[in-house]
């Protein structure tokens, strides 16, 4: 068994609906990138008690829980690791409209695992929310192989903060504009 399939098992187990997010949900859309590790969300608070993982736990696998703080939007996240394999950051969301992205999520086989993966435009939601440079980033790559998927997020960005609004309308801007490359300025 994996990492993945023992804490997917524990979610499921605990009816606690969850979804990959992340560099790994860039996969399976078709967009490669290095990580280190693999982002899950959920939005359920009993992943925060540790008695929630005492199974993982018991067995050896590390947990990690850090509570944050209201102002950071990636704070409340459980870290679980064991050796040999890549670790797993649980991000604990807290908003409506993270829940509904998670019962819109598709099932998807990652390695042995069935597990449920954000769609391309709830990616791009929570990259927005985010707000970091390899957010844009990735929402631009993704973008460039699903280029339909602007008029859903579109449709969808107002549930995000002001900051996440400005983020959209600047990627917007600049895959509509450009900026010049040294190579195509004319000496």
């Amino acid at each position: 068994m994996t990492l993945l399939a023992d804490v997917t098992g524990i979610l499921e187990g605990g009816g606690v609906r969850h979804a990959v997010i992340g560099a790994a949900a860039l996969a399976v859309r078709g967009v490669a990138r290095a990580t280190a590790d693999l982002d899950l969300l959920a939005i359920d608070d009993r992943c925060l008690d540790s008695s929630f993982w005492r199974e993982l736990t018991a067995s050896g696998i590390e947990v990690e829980i850090r509570r944050g703080d209201s102002a950071d939007p990636l704070a409340r996240v459980v870290r679980i690791a064991s050796p040999g394999e890549p670790s797993i950051d649980l991000v604990i969301g807290r908003w409506r409209w993270q829940s509904e992205l998670l019962m819109r999520a598709e099932p998807t086989r990652i390695g042995d695992v069935s597990v449920p993966v954000v769609t391309a435009t709830d990616f791009v939601l929570l990259k927005l929310y985010a707000c970091g440079p390899q957010d844009a980033w990735d929402i631009d790559q993704l973008l460039d192989v699903e280029p339909a998927i602007a008029a859903r997020v579109e449709d969808a960005v107002t549930v995000l903060p002001a900051d996440s609004i400005r983020l959209w309308r600047q990627i917007l801007a600049n895959r509509t504009n450009p900026s010049p490359t040294d190579e195509s300025q004319e000496l």
